[in-house]
């Protein structure tokens, strides 16, 4: 068939950072983004233009999926800081503010993309050489056998989003919480290939944050049994509960025929024959002793009667997310036909009902668990939407802190000390490392100086009411000032404690205002490293993620300067 429209030419777009409207649509981005930083950052309302769900957040994970980025060169850094966050799940924000930042400060330096990427390159080989490293004064060492390193990197990520409408009283009890539920999923026998077990989030929305609570085990949500009575569950001759767990309904629906034919003889019943079938299921489960019968869709009414007469408690319902958990607590086999075998049976200790609020629950209670739930209140929906994304951060958080215990100073503290090293490292730097990037002394200067802007252009950001952001020429550590006072005051009345709360206003330090993008370049001592490396309420950042994140910032930029041309299709 002919055309009805003639075939357009794709669209090509030379020099695409050039271009005013690429300059407009990433500082509007930058702008959004560097608003929402912080504990004080403002919120943001997401919504379609039709309608509907209204998510009202300041999470880098929650806004990059809602919000709608048309410059294609754009969608390149959004879906790079959201591939970040999948990976890591925090330190989105400070990924993209730095890599938006990165971008202008390169693009402002008029040099060929060629010459900044290769020192870049440098400069960050630098930066992870010194992370890395024992000397590093960023960073702190997570004792596990305290707790207080763990509750300091929780405390940090859930005051870090202001949507949660958290007090102080509610916070620290849901990081008491959070950091309870972690341990619960450290295995107390550690194997060759030991693997953390997992933290089931139970919503009760319209409560009280300080009635959350966490349980060992699992809790399925059924309003099928009253409290009032006892529970009557079959038991093992060991005082244990056998439990059959099943992965497919068992309603006794009839099977999906889309397409073909079923020839039946007279007289017989596809439904009774299903629901015989299920009957038969329940005899042999009776008959293997089994406590529990665990559905993730629907038993039929008979066949539960039919369990319930023999005490078997049968709940169903259970839903596709609970199958994995359930299977690892239990240690039972999801079946997957209308027929059990025994080796496919787990076991229990115990079952209870439990009732939170307007909710009830049958609450699996496990031997040895590393399976544990969370039951998480808040006053609405909007709020409780924004805790469990907080909460899961969190957890993630402590899972990558297992694997590398270690912490970064929080509070702007880790940018300013950074960007304070750089300085130190690029003014001593031999000819030789010139030689080996090919490029000028001016030039590598020129960059470093882009890139130590850039990261404290993100310590900057932490600043939402006009006050002025300090860095002091010993430690390197940021200091925020109230607005309302001028910049000739003496800033030694003004501030207490860094943003990481490390070191406290005891010496003359020797205060800097930060300029962010703008101001003649600064030369910097090599920054000490605090004397005090553990304190109770440090600001804490995660590691892993604020590496990854500074890896991905950087190269993202990068990959952005590097493109100079977009193809567009018409079609």
């Amino acid at each position: 068939m002919s055309r009805l429209e003639a075939k357009k030419p794709p669209l090509f777009i030379s020099d695409p950072l050039t271009k005013d409207t690429f300059s407009q649509s990433l500082s509007l981005l930058s702008g959004i983004l560097k608003s929402c930083y912080g504990p004080a950052g403002r919120l943001k309302q997401l919504h379609n233009g039709v309608g509907g769900y209204v998510c009202t957040t300041s999470q880098s994970s929650a806004i990059l999926s809602r919000l709608s980025v048309s410059h294609p060169v754009l969608s390149v850094l959004t879906a790079s800081v959201q591939n970040h966050v999948s990976c890591f799940s925090d330190c989105g924000l400070f990924t993209a503010i730095l890599c938006c930042s990165l971008i202008e400060n390169f693009k402002s330096l008029h040099m060929p993309s060629c010459t900044v990427i290769k020192i870049s390159k440098h400069l960050l080989s630098l930066c992870m050489d010194y992370l890395k490293s024992e000397d590093c004064g960023c960073r702190v060492p997570v004792d596990f056998n305290s707790l207080e390193s763990l509750l300091c990197l929780v405390r940090n990520v859930l005051t870090s989003k202001p949507a949660c409408m958290l007090n102080k009283k509610e916070v620290d009890h849901l990081t008491m919480l959070v950091v309870k539920a972690f341990l619960f999923t450290v295995p107390c026998h550690i194997e060759a290939n030991a693997v953390l077990g997992k933290c089931v989030i139970v919503p009760v929305k319209g409560r009280r944050v300080v009635d959350s609570a966490v349980l060992p085990g699992i809790l399925i949500e059924t309003p099928e049994f009253p409290l009032a009575k006892p529970l009557i569950v079959r038991r093992t001759c060991s005082n244990t509960i056998k439990v059959a767990l099943f992965c497919m309904s068992m309603s006794g629906d009839c099977f999906n025929l889309e397409e073909g034919t079923v020839t039946v003889h007279h007289g017989v019943s596809l439904e009774m024959s299903e629901l015989n079938r299920l009957l038969d299921v329940g005899k042999q489960l009776v008959n293997d002793e089994v406590g529990l019968v665990v559905c993730q869709k629907v038993i039929h009414p008979s066949l539960k009667q039919y369990l319930k007469e023999n005490c078997v408690m049968a709940v169903d319902r259970a839903g596709l997310s609970l199958m994995e958990p359930l299977s690892r607590m239990t240690g039972s086999k999801p079946v997957a036909s209308i027929q059990s075998s025994p080796g496919c049976y787990g076991s229990l200790e115990d079952v209870r009902i439990e009732s939170f609020g307007p909710k009830h629950f049958v609450h699996l209670i496990p031997k040895d668990s590393i399976v544990c739930s969370l039951i998480l209140c808040n006053r609405n929906e909007t709020a409780w939407d924004e805790l469990k994304r907080v909460c899961e951060t969190a957890e993630h958080v402590l899972q990558l802190t297992v694997r590398e215990p270690l912490a970064l100073l929080g509070g702007g503290c880790t940018e300013t000390h950074l960007a304070s090293y750089i300085r130190h490292k690029s003014c001593s730097l031999p000819t030789s490392t010139f030689k080996d990037i090919d490029c000028s002394r001016t030039h590598y200067m020129l960059v470093a100086d882009g890139f130590c802007r850039s990261l404290e252009s993100v310590a900057c950001s932490l600043s939402h009411d006009d006050g002025e952001i300090l860095t002091d020429m010993v430690y390197g550590h940021c200091w925020v000032v109230p607005s309302g006072f001028p910049s000739v005051f003496n800033w030694s009345d003004l501030v207490s404690k860094c943003g990481c709360g490390i070191n406290g206003n005891t010496e003359n330090l020797n205060w800097r205002l930060l300029q962010g993008q703008l101001g003649p370049p600064v030369t910097q001592k090599c920054p000490k490293e605090p004397s005090v490396k553990v304190a109770d309420f440090l600001t804490l950042d995660c590691f892993a993620a604020k590496c990854s994140g500074l890896q991905v910032a950087l190269e993202t930029a990068n990959l952005i300067l590097d493109i100079s041309y977009i193809i567009e299709d018409q079609n």
